[in-house]
């Protein structure tokens, strides 16, 4: 890249975003209400601010709550080639084969998931509407990462090849610029028989895309030089971001894959909020639409995002944009 004169270095930000970004995870959940049977959708759709603001708590308080990073990430080449003959799918087996500690300091998003589900049954058993929207929100957030495909490796940012700032690119700076292109028709959700495989199927699934993700960025930008990034005005500030073009070229390249694991993503946020309903029994949502969260419940939620400003978790190298 050309030099850059250092008044305008100083001036100038790269760009990070966190996981879809806010606007990729809001997108997915909003999306996903409108998969659900009548049963469910009022209640979904009355409060669908909620569900679509809370979708990006997750990412709220990764560094301020010890045990939140693993949740978004799985490390699978840290176990080997072999790892999806090897890695025991349920929370207790693998466990016992590796460790949990192992299995925290390298990411647990499919057990999470799978967690997630059976706490988002039990709300609805409880018919606890409070319950129910923070569960689904949060469920949403989890599962779209495990469509990431750098959400499933140790080179997460490309720092392990030169790449670094690949994880925003992809997830965050390609969907702003091209999912109002996308088809986000998906049809409706559907039970699932057996949610932790379906949590797997999908880190496996997305696992599968992290060679052409990587190397096709590197072709391209060998190939773009210095016209890789470009600087814009945001604000007050200017920042440094990929370029419109090299970004298209990259969009291009990848076939689809973005808008294809995006659109997995509503799908099985949908499928599992619905699975979750269907095991509760199926209760009675609809007598559950005049719910309001108390004044308790909302001085909770105002202290908690405040504690959440302040960071006390250490990040792990690189992880900016895990």
């Amino acid at each position: 890249m050309k030099r850059i004169f250092l008044p305008l270095l100083l001036a100038a930000i790269i760009v990070t975003f966190s996981n879809w970004g806010f606007y990729g995870h809001q997108r997915i959940n909003r999306l996903a209400v409108f998969t659900l049977p009548p049963e469910m959708i009022g209640f979904y759709k009355v409060n669908l601010h909620d569900i679509v603001e809370a979708s990006v708590n997750p990412d709220r308080r990764r560094y301020s709550v010890k045990a939140e990073a693993p949740r978004h990430y799985i490390d699978l080449d840290h176990y080997g080639d072999s790892v999806f003959q090897q890695m025991p799918h349920t929370w207790r087996a693998a466990v016992e084969k590796y460790s949990e500690d192992t299995l925290q300091a390298y990411g647990i998003v499919p057990w999470h998931i799978n967690r997630m589900y059976y706490d988002l049954k039990q709300a609805f058993l409880l018919r606890d509407p409070s319950r129910i929207l923070k569960v689904s929100s949060e469920m949403g957030h989890y599962i779209a990462d495990a469509h990431v495909p750098l959400h499933t490796t140790e080179n997460y940012n490309g720092q392990l090849t030169g790449q670094d700032g690949i994880h925003g690119f992809w997830e965050s700076r390609l969907p702003e610029l091209y999912s109002e292109s996308y088809d986000f028709f998906v049809g409706p959700a559907e039970y699932v028989a057996n949610p932790q495989e379906a949590a797997w199927q999908a880190v496996r699934d997305s696992h599968s895309f992290v060679k052409q993700v990587l190397e096709e960025e590197k072709k391209l930008s060998e190939k773009m030089g210095d016209k890789k990034f470009a600087f814009e005005t945001k604000g007050r500030q200017t920042v440094r971001t990929y370029a419109p073009a090299y970004a298209a070229a990259y969009h291009r390249v990848l076939n689809g894959m973005v808008e294809q694991r995006m659109r997995q993503a509503i799908k099985l946020v949908g499928d599992l909020w619905f699975t979750a309903w269907v095991d509760a029994g199926q209760p009675n949502l609809k007598s559950l639409i005049g719910y309001k969260p108390t004044e308790e419940e909302l001085a909770l939620r105002r202290a908690e995002l405040e504690q959440w400003k302040k960071p006390s978790v250490p990040a792990r190298a690189h992880d900016t944009d895990h």
